[in-house]
């Protein structure tokens, strides 16, 4: 059994220290990078990426609402005509970097609201999956187990790979539970390891249905990131678990 690690990353501005990304860099497989809208500039894209290349770990772009004040965690109602053109417009602006360092971009993953409404909104699903599509067919589309974000891009053609949180509470439904509520976090490091193994070995029952899962996201804004990342990665071992990108 395979399941990609993936974090969030260059969420900073300028001349930035890379602490907790360089932390957990070592114990993922892929990253998802901050595209200048809801966080990160275009020297923190760039450090970033280098930063990946340095591990060996893959590198996707992590598209969001044009929020930096709210770090893209706001509500916001654009068209979808809107919605598609600021998402490809990241992706171009992070994989512009990328070709200056001679990589090339892996997949796509929104950020935050973005990825949250596109889980439930079929038609801001829709218009994020084709803007991954007019950049490259090649992309793969990081979405929530189930979502309507994972079945618009499978249904466009492009490959999907269904995302799970240790760190996070689910609803019922499959659904994450909001993280304004209090059991929204999972704090405890073992607690986040065991869970993983759980997410990886059961999948997730989303809408009434089992969902396999591709890869699992460790939120490198966690004051435990790297405790988290590195104990995860140790718990998939010993269940026999490998750790691979996408």
């Amino acid at each position: 059994m395979r399941i990609d690690l993936n974090c969030d990353m260059g969420e900073s501005f300028g001349q930035y220290n890379l602490g907790s990304d360089e932390a957990v860099m070592p114990f993922i497989t892929s990253a998802n990078l901050a595209c200048g809208l809801h966080a990160g500039d275009p020297l923190v894209m760039r450090k970033t990426i280098r930063l990946a290349k340095k591990y060996n770990v893959a590198i996707g772009a992590h598209p969001g609402w044009p929020d930096l004040q709210g770090f893209g965690r706001r509500r916001m109602d654009l068209s979808v005509e809107e919605t598609e053109a600021f998402v490809l417009y990241q992706i171009g602006a992070l994989a512009a970097f990328a070709k200056s360092e001679g990589i090339e971009l892996r997949h796509v993953k929104p950020h935050g609201a973005l990825y949250n409404q596109a889980a439930k909104d079929r038609a801001l699903a829709n218009a994020i999956a084709r803007a991954v599509k007019a950049f490259s067919v090649d992309l793969i589309l990081v979405g929530l187990a189930g979502s309507s974000l994972a079945e618009a891009g499978a249904e466009l053609g492009l490959r999907v790979a269904n995302e799970a949180f240790p760190d996070r509470n689910y609803n019922p439904d499959g659904t994450l539970v909001p993280r304004g509520q209090p059991n929204a976090i999972i704090e405890s490091p073992e607690e986040v390891a065991a869970h993983a193994v759980t997410l990886v070995e059961n999948g997730i029952g989303f809408s009434g249905k089992r969902v396999k899962v591709d890869t699992l996201c460790l939120h490198g804004d966690n004051v435990r990131a790297a405790e988290n990342a590195k104990r995860v990665r140790e718990a998939l071992g010993k269940e026999g678990i490998e750790a691979g990108a996408l």
